[in-house]
């Protein structure tokens, strides 16, 4: 019997912003038994907002906790399983309005989840037929609000094969560090997305004090690359603990 996610949702509008950063930064992020998926020799960090949506946790409604924004940073690994490479996704920090889904995340899966306000601003309306369209996320931290901005040009399409929009949507595998050093593998499961590229994109963020001063030079420029996913159903399902490296002391 196929496994039963343990929630489901809708992501939608997810705009990301990609920069290129020193992998050194990245190496005591990543998860044990996994290593930095790089995209033609470079290491991609995402800042990505996005809506979250008919949310539920197995099967059931996420009661006064469906719809809401999210706002991530995160990097790319990768680890060899039975049937190949799984690329997946390990997230530096994740940004919620509601501190029941930020505890949730932190007990099942270790995630680095923190609550804040989180609020978006979408201007869709003929997006699809290739008007401009706009898409903004905005987070409150110590004070202050963050912005993730874009517009979009032309109408979606699927990215084109080894492309960087291919890479950073072509991810389906999660892993994070457990309080213990050992490592959580689950499986994201959705449709290929569909992008719109981006005319412009910017980030108005004070970035040292939410996400490192020896990464704030890397996103204080302006981005490499950047375009908004249409999104889709996902599921995400348990994790399951690796075996520790061979030598390896528990805490």
């Amino acid at each position: 019997m196929p496994a039963r996610p343990f929630l489901t949702a809708e992501w939608r509008y997810l705009a990301m912003l990609q920069y290129e950063v020193d992998p050194e930064l990245l190496r005591p992020l990543v998860p044990e038994g996994t290593e930095l998926d790089l995209w033609q020799g470079r290491t991609l960090v995402s800042l990505v907002g996005f809506r979250f949506l008919n949310t539920r946790i197995l099967g059931a409604p996420a009661l006064f906790h469906r719809d809401f924004d999210e706002v991530n940073l995160r990097f790319y690994v990768r680890r060899h399983g039975p049937e190949g490479w799984r690329r997946a996704v390990v997230f530096i920090r994740e940004i919620v309005p509601r501190r029941a889904v930020a505890l949730v995340a932190r007990l099942f899966y270790n995630e680095p989840y923190l609550a804040r306000p989180v609020r978006h601003a979408l201007a869709m309306g003929g997006a699809e037929c290739g008007m401009p369209g706009h898409a903004r996320y905005e987070w409150l931290h110590h004070g202050r609000w963050s912005r993730l901005a874009l517009e979009t040009a032309g109408p979606p399409r699927p990215p084109e094969a080894g492309s960087e929009a291919e890479f950073v949507t072509e991810h389906y595998w999660g892993y994070t560090t457990q309080r213990d050093g050992a490592c959580l593998e689950y499986r994201v499961a959705h449709a290929p997305w569909r992008v719109w590229r981006a005319r412009q994109a910017s980030l108005d963020c004070d970035v040292a004090p939410l996400y490192g001063t020896s990464l704030a030079p890397f996103l204080e420029v302006p981005p490499r690359s950047a375009f908004l996913a249409e999104g889709s159903t996902v599921a995400v399902f348990a994790g399951k603990r690796l075996p520790r490296a061979s030598g390896t002391q528990e805490a």
